[in-house]
């Protein structure tokens, strides 16, 4: 049984969006090109950043930045130095510091927001700063993880710095990897674990995890579970969505008729969207009622279930 709420909209507003944004970063090798979708009308617009998949660009995930933007928020999607677009081999010295690379772009985005909203024609005096989220997908969820408060350890077990943002005021992590060490195979200790070890401990924005119950990960010696270490061990979770039978795109989350989804699921789909919308108007302060209405209709859908804490 679909969600059919009234309080939780479909498309309701026409949307506007511009790419290429360009914002100056000598230091990356490559400017970081940014994308900006918004709803056509409306003020005080919350803003989320959303940070794509490995090989994914700004121009991906449109089933979720669509829904978003046509209900009130305005969503900004930097493209990262693993993207297919920009077509970086191992042999490119940056290569091995992508993930560092990352962290500082979506860094770099929200230092120069005003720059970025600017770019769509009266945007920026439609938009409310002080309500700020991020987001993403599979190394995305990782990346903006770090301004949430999560941390990497190094080859002795010691936490990284400390990368938290206290503009950032909520966060959704779809598909969000797990721990390392053991629960990494050989090949992604090798290839990955430099960057793959995280530390939830000092974790403590408030973010939703989202996860499919089906999406056994080539990284990880654990089943599907490894996608939830997030919420079990980080202080600032505040829900996991979990998905029956989704797999790692969750039903293809990152396109329309993407030929790379393994469980294509419009229904899917359509649950993760709203029920993500709701959660951010819940943490943002916009809407105390959605998420809550999402997760009662959710618990008689059979799509999947919503665990608080």
């Amino acid at each position: 049984m679909p969600l059919t709420s009234t309080a939780v909209p479909t498309f309701a507003t026409p949307i506007i969006s511009a790419k290429p944004v360009v914002l100056p970063a000598p230091d990356r090798g490559d400017d970081l090109q940014v994308r900006v979708s918004a709803p056509a009308s409306g003020t005080d617009l919350p803003v989320v950043v959303f940070a794509h998949g490995f090989s994914q660009s700004m121009s991906s995930y449109d089933p979720l930045v669509d829904f978003w933007a046509s209900n009130g928020f305005v969503v900004v999607q930097p493209t990262f130095l693993d993207s297919v677009t920009l077509g970086l081999t191992p042999a490119d010295p940056r290569y091995s510091e992508i993930s560092r690379f990352r962290v500082e772009d979506v860094q770099r985005v929200i230092d120069d927001l005003d720059v970025v909203l600017g770019a769509v024609p009266g945007l920026l005096d439609r938009v409310d700063r002080d309500r700020l989220a991020v987001a993403g997908h599979s190394w995305g969820a990782q990346t903006v993880g770090m301004l949430l408060g999560a941390r990497v350890l190094d080859a002795d077990g010691e936490p990284g710095p400390d990368l938290t943002d206290s503009r950032v005021k909520a966060g959704v992590l779809f598909a969000a990897t797990g721990f390392g060490g053991d629960d990494l195979t050989p090949f992604a200790k090798e290839n990955f674990g430099s960057f793959m070890s995280p530390d939830f401990e000092r974790m403590s924005t408030p973010f939703l995890a989202v996860a499919g119950d089906a999406d056994q990960s080539m990284l990880s010696t654990r089943g599907p579970d490894w996608f939830t270490d997030v919420y079990h061990h980080a202080p600032g979770a505040r829900g996991l969505l979990t998905l029956f039978g989704g797999e790692h795109s969750l039903g293809g989350i990152h396109g329309y008729n993407a030929t790379d989804t393994t469980d294509e699921s419009p229904e899917r789909v359509a649950v993760i969207r709203r029920a993500s919308w709701a959660f951010l108007r819940d943490a943002l302060g916009l809407d105390d009622l959605a998420f809550k209405q999402v997760r009662a209709e959710l618990a008689e859908s059979g799509t999947g279930r919503v665990d608080v804490r």
